[in-house]
């Protein structure tokens, strides 16, 4: 284990004594827990940044909420387990490993110079040690409900820009870009794979802007991200990971303003898919 693994599991996030339970206050995240085999988080949820990195920061708000996930938090309603963090990716991106969590060079960075200067050494300590926490957190976590549930489902939200040409410029083409796109890049095909055509297909039934939506797998993301590849490292196929990308069709991406009919709608949609595979989850440990 490496010493900023250890320092972070040196502390006990939760109480699982009868149920788990939080066992300490955290400013890193929201966590609502109840009972049941389903977690879902929204990683790139938040937008809030630390005093002493806005006055260090290159971008305006408007530029950081673009590369952000706004409103994925809402869809974590589906999960028994539901982890939102409010801290923007442009502070700590959890779904980076460690040594590339804080955005150095813009090619880390969709090209945008993050910061005005090299950031200073105790300023990425801070951002990395927020880092560790949610790991060890999300380990305990899942050991626990691993304790408890033969299995575990692990929604892992995230949306994405398509019209990056600007805002009066046309969409990227939808050939490249469903308008749900599903990171599979480590649920087995043969152990998950009727459960993840079970979820696209009931992700299909709900309609978005009144058409079906385009569903497909691994098609604009195909190597996936960091965080669901060190589930599965730690886990293996006793967590099945499904990272829903939804395309900025809820919400106009430049402006920010939401289609709250199309995100009601996308939470619909996600929800009748984690009920059609919800049975498979349901064996007791």
């Amino acid at each position: 284990m490496m010493d900023h693994e250890a320092r972070a599991d040196a502390q006990a996030w939760f109480d699982a004594r009868e149920q788990i339970v939080p066992a300490l206050p955290a400013e890193d995240w929201d966590i609502t827990l109840s009972d049941g085999p389903v977690v879902a988080t929204a990683i790139h949820d938040g937008h809030a940044l630390r005093s002493s990195l806005q006055s260090l920061s290159a971008l305006s708000p408007q530029e950081r909420l673009r590369e952000e996930d706004p409103l994925t938090g809402l869809l974590t309603t589906v999960g028994d387990v539901r982890i939102r963090v409010p801290v923007s990716r442009f502070e700590v991106d959890l779904n980076r490993p460690r040594e590339l969590a804080v955005y150095a060079q813009p090619e880390h960075c969709w090209g945008l110079r993050a910061w005005n200067a090299p950031l200073p050494q105790d300023e990425v300590d801070r951002s990395l040690a927020r880092w560790d926490r949610f790991y060890a957190m999300v380990a305990e976590l899942l050991d626990h409900l691993l304790e408890r549930w033969q299995s575990v489902l692990l929604i892992d939200l995230h949306s994405y820009n398509h019209r990056r040409d600007g805002a009066d410029a046309a969409c990227a083409p939808q050939a490249g870009n469903p308008d749900i796109e599903l990171g599979l890049t480590t649920a087995d095909p043969e152990r998950w794979g009727d459960v993840t055509r079970r979820f696209a297909g009931a992700l299909r039934a709900v309609p978005i802007a009144g058409r079906t939506p385009d569903v497909r797998a691994n098609v604009r993301f195909p190597t996936g991200g960091y965080f669901p590849e060190w589930v599965y490292a730690r886990w293996g196929e006793r967590v099945c990971t499904i990272s829903p990308e939804y395309k900025k069709i809820f919400m106009d991406e430049w402006t920010g303003q939401a289609d709250i009919a199309a995100l009601q709608a996308m939470l619909r949609g996600l929800q009748g898919a984690v009920d059609a595979v919800r049975p498979d989850f349901l064996r007791r440990a």
